[in-house]
Formats: structure tokens, sequence, C-alpha cells
């Protein structure tokens, strides 16, 4: 049975705050210049401005959720990729990377 109403409320300790930021930061870089991607800036935008907040909740609206989880699957299939192709050295520094990814996932975006 499908949920009528879903919580967007979501309280992120320090490290998985520092590691969205970075990541909603990083994203922005790569899509500032485009147009096309206005929505997404505007979004990114406001997750940014939320995980600044000194808050310990903090309260997505729908669309950044899942622009949100969407990057971050993304992401982690990204770097799995990546870990398939790799040498011992980088599989270890994206290993890291990816637990932390897929940590965040897993605890505050399954379904």
């Amino acid at each position: 049975m499908k949920k009528l109403f879903t919580n967007y409320n979501f309280e992120f300790n320090k490290s998985e705050k520092k590691i969205l930021k970075t990541f909603c930061s990083q994203n922005l870089k790569q899509i500032q210049g485009d147009n096309k991607y206005f929505a997404e800036i505007k979004t990114f935008n406001s997750l940014v401005e939320k995980l600044n907040s000194s808050s310990e909740v903090i309260k997505l609206t729908k669309d950044e959720r899942t622009r949100l989880k969407y990057q971050l699957h993304e992401n982690v299939n990204y770097l799995k990729k990546k870990m398939q192709k790799s040498w011992f050295l980088k599989k270890f520094l994206y290993k890291s990377m990816l637990t932390q990814y897929e940590n965040i996932l897993i605890n505050h975006f399954s379904d």
C-alpha cells in the first residue's frame, strides 16, 4: 500500500551534513553556467542553504528530496563502475566515498 503522506524532515549528523554540502556544491559547480539546468541549480542552492543552517531538523521539499536522492543514487552507480576499472589505491579512495553515500541513501532515503 502506498503512503498518503510522506515526511520530508531529516536529521543528518554533522558528518552527513558536511558530505551532502560538498556533494551539492560539486553539483552546482558542474551545472552552474548552463541555463537548461535552471531548476536543478535552484534546488541545489536551496539545499546548500538548508544544510548550512544550524537547525537539527532539515525540512526538504518533495522536489529537493527526489533530486538529491536521484543524484546520490547516480553517484553511487558511477563510483561502483569506477571502482571496477581502477587499481588498488583508487579503489581504496573510492570505497570510503561509496560507503558514505550508500549509508546516507540507506539511512535517510530508503523507501
